[in-house]
């Protein structure tokens, strides 16, 4: 019989806009600078619209960069025997952490405002940071989700 399971979580980046939305904002920003094209091919300055259009170009490429970036997923699994952190991807998956449950204490970064910076999992001297992804409140609430995973998993 497999064991259960404390904690499934699946850490995955925030993306601010959507695919209709991209759309849209590269419709503008390519309407706007087709317009300042013009005005300046009207003024005789025929190298001005070629950097506008690197302009959308690298406009685009930072997106494709970002959409890129919101595919990567960390996956943080508890279980009685283990605490395993895997990193996904569409075409990998990678183990960056796997300790005894036993053994793993959950350390937090905290600066002088009480602000939650990192979450790093810890054993004997080694240390993995997690939840890069989440917000500072985020990554409290998942930290103190995390303690309580690993107690009960300890108990179980």
């Amino acid at each position: 019989m497999d064991s259960p399971v404390y904690m499934d979580a699946v850490i995955t980046p925030n993306r601010s806009l959507s695919q209709r939305g991209f759309i849209v904002l590269i419709s503008i920003v390519t309407l706007f600078n087709c317009i300042a094209a013009g005005v300046f091919l009207s003024m005789g300055a025929t190298l001005v619209p070629v950097f506008l259009g690197l302009d959308v170009l690298a406009v685009i490429a930072a997106f494709a960069a970002s959409y890129a970036a919101a595919k990567r997923i960390e996956r943080v699994l508890v279980t009685p025997r283990a605490v395993k952190v895997v990193r996904e991807t569409p075409k990998t998956s990678e183990i960056v952490w796997e300790s005894p449950t036993a053994f793993t204490r959950v350390a937090l970064e905290i600066d002088e405002d009480d602000i939650v910076h990192g979450v790093r999992l810890a054993m004997s001297g080694r240390h993995a940071s997690i939840a890069a992804a989440l917000s500072p409140v985020e990554r409290a609430d998942f930290a103190r989700a995390l303690e309580r995973a690993i107690y009960d998993a300890r108990r179980g």
